[in-house]
């Protein structure tokens, strides 16, 4: 058992014992507090700046002070993981533009959903490396696309080796792991055989699902982050036939479940600070409070610099702009707010940001 799990049950005992209303009365206990300071991942790399899941976003996010970069990953034929925010790989590379992989395209079922496109699984890595990665909003990020057609994708492998060089953390998140395992590509084997083999200690391993992470509690002292969206259920419980959602992980009982395998949450920011149907926010929930009391990280997601991807209350600008969907908004002002309120750690699409507010509050 880990420190913070065993920590994790310490403090389940001693909130049995009646101090619940002791605990309320305090003030939020921000990642400074509790002694550490927030993290900075860098979602996808620096993907507000370089297409995402390439060697030039995860270099850019260092470059900009990221703690931790994230690759997503997918595994190929040859299973071998790559950094790919889903395995159909149409919107992220120039695979339609190849004649010779016209034949690939094809109609797949993952969690549940049929998928058209082009798969990761049904390309050697020899064969995606002759792809090139693109921009997959042009139209959010038009800046990105002066990229397009100049990186490879990565595998977690490089990933890794270049965090390394830069003395960062890796924070990879394993990608449809049921679906893999159901053709015989199963994630968390390479997955731990890279870390293990590079001898890393500075990561996180996160995933949507559950069972793969009950899994790997038992076969890496690495932390693990167990993710949580905003509605939804974890596809293996969907599979399993389980009538249980991701609003039932973030009850006391589900957290308390959540600590015996995880030593943390990756949680959507809508977990912590709630939305009205304009967008606008609404008073927090207790969820870092109560994850923090059975010894869990949070971590939210994601911080975006866009007016369109932050809360209407944190949007700048004239909404009759044509480009105010892609202006920035109150960023700063939005991580802030979210730091504010105790969450350890954000997945930024800009890291930059994120160190800046973090290192204004040091002052």
């Amino acid at each position: 058992m880990t420190t913070r799990r065993l920590l994790a049950s310490v403090l389940a005992g001693v909130l049995a014992a009646g101090t619940v209303a002791l605990v309320i009365q305090t003030p939020p206990a921000t990642a400074e507090r509790r002694g550490h300071e927030p993290v900075v991942i860098g979602h996808r790399g620096a993907s507000a700046h370089r297409p995402e899941h390439t060697l030039l976003s995860y270099e850019t996010a260092i470059a900009l002070g990221a703690d931790y970069i994230e690759p997503d990953l997918v595994s190929t034929k040859d299973h071998v993981l790559v950094a790919r925010h889903e395995n159909e790989i149409s919107g992220t590379t120039d695979v339609a533009a190849h004649p010779e992989f016209a034949d690939r395209r094809t109609t797949k079922t993952v969690d549940g959903r049929p998928v058209t496109g082009w798969f990761t699984e049904d390309f050697t890595l020899a064969e995606l490396k002759t792809l090139r990665a693109k921009e997959r909003v042009p139209d959010l990020r038009p800046g990105n696309t002066a990229f397009d057609g100049l990186a490879e994708i990565p595998t977690f492998e490089e990933v890794v080796q270049l965090a390394l060089r830069a003395g960062v953390g890796v924070y990879p998140e394993t990608k449809h792991p049921t679906y893999f395992d159901s053709i015989g590509l199963s994630l968390e084997e390479p997955l731990l055989e890279v870390l293990d083999r590079y001898r890393v200690r500075k990561a996180y391993i996160q995933s949507f699902e559950t069972a793969n992470l009950r899994e790997l509690s038992g076969r890496t002292k690495l932390p693990l982050i167990q993710l949580i969206t905003f509605g939804g259920a974890p596809y293996d419980w969907v599979a399993a036939g389980g009538t249980r959602t991701y609003d039932d992980m973030v009850t006391p009982d589900g957290l308390r479940e959540v600590a015996r395998y995880a030593d943390g949450i990756g949680v959507d920011t809508r977990r912590v600070v709630p939305q009205d149907a304009a967008g606008r926010t609404l008073p927090p929930t207790t969820l870092v409070a109560d994850a923090h009391r059975r010894g869990l990280d949070v971590h939210v997601w994601t911080v975006r610099n866009e007016n369109s991807q932050l809360p209407t209350d944190y949007r700048m600008g004239d909404p009759a702009s044509p480009v105010y969907p892609r202006a920035t908004g109150n960023v700063t002002g939005w991580l802030a707010k979210l730091l504010d309120l105790g969450v350890d750690g954000a997945f930024c699409d800009d890291p930059g940001t994120g160190r800046a507010v973090i290192a204004q509050r040091s002052r």
